[in-house]
């Protein structure tokens, strides 16, 4: 009898440490899976679509010679640039849009590569609706290496009227410390903003 009793014993025994073991190795492997999930967002890349007109709008016409800007700084997106005063602004972060009518200025902002004319010409390629006009052209703004293309794009017919918007659109691709900045600067075929769309583009700052 003592010889099966310290059998039974010792059985228990390796039974409910062995229940201890599995039950301590449990958090670990949740843990590491919770540290990693956070982390996938950062390489998304935010979609850059082309911008579009919207029928019911008037096209706005030239912003006048004495236009007043002023400056906005997106602290999340670590950028600042100008933007005409009066525009309504939409959006924050990674994608920021200054509108007046169908006067469209618009910042999308992700983590990426610096860009190249290769990685330019694939991005247009899935520009849906877009036409490409020229471009990439590759050129300096504020220092820094950069392109710029130059698209158009036409709105959905008015229900009444069936008249279209055609959209002439300055794309610029700016980098920093592997930050990509798209900025589209937009406006109706005939609108003339050559210069404060200048004005605008070469005020973009990293932060």
């Amino acid at each position: 009898m003592p010889v099966r009793v310290l059998v039974f014993v010792l059985a228990v025994t390796l039974l409910v440490g062995g229940c201890g073991s599995s039950k301590g190795s449990t958090p670990s492997v949740s843990t590491q899976t919770t540290n990693s999930s956070p982390q996938r967002p950062q390489t998304t890349r935010p979609a850059a679509s082309a911008l579009q007109a919207e029928v019911n709008a008037a096209a706005t016409g030239d912003i006048p010679d004495n236009q007043v800007f002023i400056g906005f700084r997106d602290s999340a997106a670590a950028y600042s640039m100008k933007y005409p005063e009066g525009w309504v602004q939409g959006g924050s972060g990674a994608r920021v849009t200054f509108r007046d009518k169908n006067n469209i200025v618009r910042v999308v902002v992700s983590t990426a590569a610096a860009p190249t004319s290769a990685s330019v010409r694939a991005d247009l390629r899935g520009l849906a609706g877009a036409h490409v006009q020229s471009g990439p052209q590759r050129l300096t703004i504020s220092g820094a290496p950069a392109f710029k293309v130059v698209y158009t794009t036409r709105s959905a017919p008015n229900a009444v009227t069936g008249k279209r918007v055609t959209l002439l659109v300055d794309r610029y691709y700016l980098s920093h410390a592997g930050k990509e900045a798209i900025v589209d600067l937009g406006t109706p075929v005939g609108v003339d903003n050559v210069d404060a769309y200048r004005l605008m583009i070469e005020s973009f700052r990293w932060r």
